[in-house]
């Protein structure tokens, strides 16, 4: 008899090991490159015919693990980022929701946290904002600043009233990282893109990132390379000379081809020996032409040659899963008025059209709400130019330097800030930190240029953003210098003692437009009897500084129209002119009140008349709905 147990179990056991095995995956879970501890290299995903693994670099200015407290003294990794949102999700269980919108191109997920007080009723049934970094991958200041933001949100709410009652009766959308896969390999490797790291054909000569950027001295930072002309072919091609304003001989000018001393490459090889110098890297996709609103082909999908085409838009619009993903939230969440998609390198805040002039393309209305967020953010920020796309940014700087030529406007196609507008109808900045550290005009020409950066790195920053000029022994030019500006943490990003300083200015212009949300009130429910009915009479306001509609939004039908109705238990309406309650008016068959839209400040009523063929009183709930002003709701009694 034990025998036999013993071989049941036996029998089971294996019967029970097989279920088992049968539930594991035999594909190894994959390990993120910038979790393997073990490798020395950052290896990158995708099939192209360049290099796809790095040296790893641990940078000074970046935080790879996280503190015991959260400070912007120094950038964050998207994993450390990802730390202080979880820590805040179980901190703010009242007001917090973080949940992952997505996966990137390469996997990793991409998380979102909704702001709200839960109590006070559903994210959906408030006016709300979005806020979101990281599109850009290297563009990292724009990350901190959206985390800076929801700090000091979670952190003062209970505290500040009006914080307080922003998370109360609104709701605040952050997407602190858009594309985690572009940031970390920007921060774990000498190697730096535009967006996504999908390989992408840039030069179009059929082969895929063939031609990426190498940091040849090994100080795991790539910088410029400095090539005196010697040939007579070279002597053709220099266009820099070294700018007579910096007794040091650092600074370089930019003239004419044939013109110049020098000629100028990001730190490299031509790896494909077509006589250009790191043209083809890591990726070239940019997810800030991918949208669909005036998309137009990436370079090359012109088959006439005379029209338009915008580099790096993809294969179709919305074809990267990082710009797909916030297309997606924003459509399914019309309660969105205020969006702010955030990059960096040109202190301005930045808005629609991006391929028309203001005058032309929006209605005047809008266009006056835009224009006065412009001046509110240059008061916050300090930020030297505000405006559209078209016009202010392509001709901020007056002239064309090298030529004298009057600068133009100049569209950008498949652009988020069109979409924003001509599409989804909200006030949609895509605005730019950061100045390259022209923080003043120090030689009084007029402009902020790279000499200002550099005299305020000499005099501010220790000097640290400039690597002066060192000679080199380049395997295919020869001998020749390397130096510049630093590109990731001065020209790009400035360095992190002064980032605090931009993203809380930032995060301050953010949170006054989110504060300015439309905001639907019940004023007054009054209920009169008259001639054996009751008139029910509805006044409500729009307490908010926006509309509940820009003008585009109602154009485009991207939200419905304020609507009110007057419901009962569905017993009492039961059995249409035999019922015991009848909504006399209106006289519509659904018995709702379409009410338009409400303007800021605007107050408006409407007035149901209700017919009651019994004695008893009844109950009713006055609903009124606003896809962007909110969901309110009022109980009240009819009868004696």
């Amino acid at each position: 008899m034990r025998k036999i147990c013993l071989f049941a179990l036996s029998i089971f056991c294996l019967i029970d090991m097989a279920a088992f095995a049968q539930m594991q995956s035999l594909v190894p879970e994959k390990v993120w490159p910038e979790h393997d501890k073990k490798s020395k290299h950052y290896t990158i995903s995708g099939e192209r015919h360049g290099q796809s693994f790095y040296k790893k670099q641990t940078f000074p200015e970046v935080q790879y693990e996280p503190a015991e407290t959260l400070t912007f003294d120094i950038y964050h990794t998207p994993d450390v980022m990802y730390h202080w949102y979880k820590v805040w999700a179980e901190k703010y269980p009242e007001i917090t929701e973080l949940y992952e919108v997505a996966k990137s191109y390469e996997g990793r997920p991409i998380l979102q946290m909704t702001i709200t007080n839960k109590k006070t009723g559903k994210h959906t049934d408030k006016p709300a904002a979005y806020f979101e970094g990281g599109r850009h991958g290297g563009e990292v200041t724009s990350s901190e600043s959206v985390l800076w933001l929801t700090k000091h949100l979670l952190e003062n709410y209970g505290k500040d009233p009006k914080i307080t009652q922003l998370i109360d009766t609104k709701t605040i959308y952050v997407r602190p990282q858009n594309n985690p896969d572009g940031t970390n390999m920007y921060l774990f490797s000498e190697q730096r893109n535009r967006s996504t790291v999908r390989p992408h054909d840039t030069d179009r000569d059929g082969l895929l990132d063939e031609d990426p950027e190498e940091d040849l001295d090994g100080d795991g930072v790539i910088y410029q390379i400095r090539q005196l002309a010697v040939t007579a072919e070279d002597k053709e091609k220099a266009n820099y000379i070294i700018d007579p304003k910096d007794p040091q001989g650092r600074l370089m000018k930019r003239v004419f081809n044939g013109k110049g001393d020098y000629i100028l490459h990001t730190e490299g090889i031509d790896n494909d020996g077509d006589g250009k110098f790191n043209e083809d890297g890591i990726g070239g996709l940019d997810l800030h032409r991918n949208y669909p609103e005036n998309w137009r082909p990436d370079t090359g999908g012109d088959a006439t040659g005379r029209g338009y085409t915008q580099f790096g838009a993809g294969e179709y619009p919305l074809s990267e899963i990082e710009t797909r993903s916030t297309f997606l939230w924003l459509i399914s969440h019309p309660n969105i008025s205020v969006v702010n998609s955030l990059d960096t390198r040109v202190p301005m805040h930045l808005r629609p059209p991006s391929t028309s002039s203001s005058a032309e393309s929006m209605f005047p209305k809008d266009r006056s709400i835009y224009e006065y967020y412009d001046k509110l953010g240059m008061s916050i920020t300090g930020y030297p130019w505000a405006g559209d796309v078209y016009e202010t940014y392509s001709t901020r700087g007056k002239i064309n330097r090298l030529t004298g030529d009057p600068l133009k406007p100049n569209p950008l196609f498949g652009h988020g800030p069109d979409f924003g507008y001509f599409y989804y109808g909200a006030v949609w900045y895509g605005d730019e930190l950061w100045n390259n550290g022209a923080m003043k005009d120090y030689d009084g020409d007029g402009e902020r240029d790279d000499y200002d950066a550099l005299r305020w790195d000499d005099e501010e920053n220790g000097s640290k953003g400039f690597k002066k000029w060192t000679k080199f022994n380049h395997p295919q030019l020869g001998e020749v210098e390397i130096g510049g500006f630093h590109p990731k943490f001065f020209g790009q990003n400035g360095p992190p003692w002064n980032l605090e300083t931009w993203i809380s200015k930032q995060s301050l212009f953010n949170l006054a437009m989110a504060m300015d949300l439309p905001q639907i009130e019940i004023k007054d429910v009054k209920v009169d009897k008259v001639k054996g009915n009751y008139e029910v009479t509805v006044s409500w306001t729009n307490s908010g500084k926006l509309p509940v509609a820009l003008d585009q939004a109602k154009r485009v039908k991207i939200i419905q129209e304020d609507r009110l109705t007057l419901e009962f238990d569905k017993e009492l309406t039961k059995g249409y002119e035999d019922a015991k309650v009848q909504i006399v008016t209106p006289e519509l068959y659904d018995k709702t009140i379409y009410a338009g839209y409400t303007e800021a400040g605007e107050t408006k009523s409407a007035k149901f008349v209700v017919k009651i063929n019994q004695s008893e009183p009844v109950k009713a709930k006055v609903r009124l709905m606003s896809t962007r002003g909110g969901y309110v709701e009022r109980e009240i009694t009819l009868g004696n």
